[in-house]
Parts: structure tokens; sequence; C-alpha cells
């Protein structure tokens, strides 16, 4: 055999050695793995890891549910607007909760919401609403009144911002009125038109209460804030 018949032979075979390892060390059970490069200390990692708080105040409190490890970034396609809310998380009021938010086809939303107010009614302020006599009977309408702020990057024209209870003293649920179409005691409308990262709107929600007792709180339970998230998640709560 020559010279260059046997250099190409050892050659081909190497190739094969090299092949052979690429197949044993490229796939496990039929996944295709690729080893990671070391990742580069970021920025926060070399400075010292801290807690960012809720924009703009820091919450007062907060409850169980998950380990808040969905609250450490905003959400998918949201701008800086603070740490997203933990499941339970407890505010005072006027202070902010920054949540993701999605509505129709705008997915990847984010709002900071603030109740800025619990305002106790009269149950005649009632009486121009077309709705049965019997479902308020004995009830005061208490009107929470909240903002909303896009803090994220998707338009959400025409969304709706719903999904806000009263808590009675001690702790339970009240009632919640839906009204349809005006209501000046508690004006309540979709977003506008171009409801775009900073624009920001008022609203409100009307809680019935027992006649003799008092709303004196507020509870979120906007997705994923709610039993329907898996794992169940608890709503946000201002006092």
């Amino acid at each position: 055999m020559s010279t260059n018949s046997m250099r190409r032979t050892t050659l081909a075979a190497a190739g094969l050695a090299v092949a052979g390892t690429l197949v044993l060390t490229g796939c496990k059970d039929g996944i295709e793995e690729t080893p990671a490069a070391p990742a580069a200390p970021s920025a926060a990692a070399s400075a010292g890891a801290s807690a960012q708080p809720v924009s703009p105040a820091a919450p007062s409190s907060s409850a169980g549910g998950y380990d808040g490890s969905a609250g450490a970034s905003a959400a998918p396609g949201g701008a800086a607007g603070g740490a997203v809310a933990k499941s339970g998380q407890s505010f005072k009021i006027g202070e902010a909760a920054t949540v993701p938010f999605s509505y129709g086809s705008n997915k990847g939303g984010q709002l900071a919401i603030t109740v800025t107010g619990i305002d106790a009614g009269n149950p005649s302020d009632l009486a121009s609403v077309n709705i049965a006599p019997d479902k308020v009977k004995g009830k005061t309408p208490f009107y929470i009144r909240y903002t909303v702020k896009n803090t994220g990057n998707t338009d959400l024209s025409f969304a709706s911002v719903g999904h806000m209870k009263g808590l009675l003293d001690g702790g339970s649920e009240s009632d919640v009125l839906l009204i349809a179409g005006k209501f000046e005691k508690c004006p309540s409308e979709s977003l506008p038109k171009g409801f775009v990262n900073g624009q920001s709107q008022n609203s409100c929600a009307v809680a019935l209460a027992p006649t003799g007792t008092k709303v004196s709180g507020a509870l979120y339970w906007g997705d994923p804030y709610n039993n329907l998230a898996s794992p169940p998640q608890k709503g946000l709560t201002w006092k």
C-alpha cells in the first residue's frame, strides 16, 4: 500500500471516530442536548441582589399562594413598571399593584392598578338604576375608586378592567353590582382608543353591603389572581 493510501485510510478512520463521539455525547434518550456555555455574572449579581418594590410604593404585607417567581420581572411585552404583584399580596389604599393583563388578542400587557378610595353611598343612589328592587333591598352601595395605568408595551384600546370587589369588615366579600350604561355616582368605562404605555384612566366598582355594615377594603381577582389559575391563586387586596 502506498504512503498516500495509508494516509487517506487513517484520516477516514479518525473522521468516523469523531462522528461516533458526537453522536454519543450529543443525544440523550433521543433528545438533542447542547451543553450550555457558562453564563457571565450579571451586573445585579455582582452588585448584590435586592428585591424590587412594587411601584410606586412597597406593599404593606404579602400572603402565601406561590413563591413569587412570576413577580420577579415584568410580564412579556411589559415595560419597567415595578415587580409584578404576588398572589395574595396586600396593599394600602393609594399604593399601586403591577399586574399582568391581556384582553382579547392583546396579549402580554401590564397595568398598574391603584385603589384610591372607598366612598359610602346611599341606597337612594340606586333608584335610577334599572335593577330589581329585591336585589338591593337592605343594602348600601359603596364605591371603590381605582386608577389603571398602562405600564407595558401592549396597546390596550377598548379593554375592560373590572374584577374588583369590596371587602366587608371582617374580611368577607361584598356583593358586586354590575350596572349597564352610565352611572354618574360611580363611572366605569372601557379604556379609550390609543391606551398605550403611560396612559391612565379612573374607574369605579359598586360594592353592596348589608345596611349597617361597611366596605373597608377592595379585592382584585382578575387573571391570574383567582382559582382558575393553575395552581389556584389569591386576589390582591387594598385596605
